[in-house]
């Protein structure tokens, strides 16, 4: 896949539009499970089975399948979270007349077309690829309270979505070998990268992260944060030439597998 067919892929609107074109994407993204893509690729995941969302996960092979099997673990998080979120009740309906609870309700029905798309791509839930939900608890042992507290429910919707974002990049590599596969990880990743601009708006934050400033959040998100203080790109020292804020702002850090893991085992029981 060259630069320019990446580039289409991260201004790709798909997943932001009408339901009639995120129900395109997931046919088109079923089409590329059935036929080459998931066919052909020897994925050796004997290893990696189910059983290992009994408790906390484990990386996930570094395949492209792989890369799939975590991005929809962490979408299982996220749709879990939200949905949660919302029968709750915690967003209050009057913030910022009403548009907060919009936003949630936006991100809610993106998350779950994502959890829908990614199960599609591995083949189904009867597949040998798919993995279950994990079981979640947001209050990480009662630390802390997003369903009856509205701030700290941001706050985590902001380390998720961050984390998502940095996590969606950092399983590049496992993809780039399946161009198909890329591209419609890359679609998610624009979806998720708005997602995280928009909530990081609503606690009043930058749409983007500042070195590994965690904007306010408690210490444990600081593995979201980690390694954003990165000034070097492609050799050049971002810092040198636009100052060390906007060197790191310009560049979202990958996150690896073991980095990522590592974060959503904390939600995970």
């Amino acid at each position: 896949m060259n630069i320019s067919k990446i580039l289409e892929c991260f201004s790709d609107d798909k997943l932001m539009k009408s339901p009639s074109n995120r129900r395109e994407s997931f046919s088109n993204f079923g089409q590329i499970g059935k036929t080459v893509a998931l066919a052909s690729i020897p994925f050796g995941l004997s290893a990696f089975s189910n059983k290992a969302f009994a408790a906390d996960i484990t990386p996930t092979p570094s395949t492209p399948i792989g890369a799939l099997q975590l991005a929809l673990t962490l979408e299982y998080l996220e749709n879990e979270f939200y949905q949660m979120g919302l029968a709750s009740n915690v967003i209050p309906p009057g913030e910022n007349g009403g548009r907060d609870l919009k936003v949630f309700q936006q991100i809610a029905d993106h998350e779950a077309d994502h959890v829908a798309f990614l199960i599609a791509g591995l083949g189904g839930t009867a597949s040998a690829n798919f993995v279950a939900k994990p079981t979640f608890d947001f209050t990480v042992g009662g630390l802390f309270d997003p369903f009856n507290d509205y701030p700290t429910f941001l706050a985590l919707a902001q380390a998720f979505e961050d984390t998502g974002v940095r996590a969606y990049k950092g399983q590049a590599a496992n993809l780039i070998s399946t161009p198909d596969l890329l591209t419609a990880a890359l679609r998610i990743h624009s979806v998720e990268a708005r997602h995280a601009s928009e909530v990081r708006r609503l606690r009043g934050q930058k749409g983007w992260i500042v070195r590994n400033d965690r904007g306010g959040l408690p210490a444990q998100a600081q593995g979201s944060y980690n390694g954003e203080e990165n000034v070097i790109q492609a050799g050049y020292n971002t810092a040198a030439l636009f100052g060390v804020d906007a060197g790191t702002e310009s560049f979202d850090e990958p996150l690896t597998t073991q980095e990522t893991v590592n974060i959503a085992n904390l939600f995970i029981v």
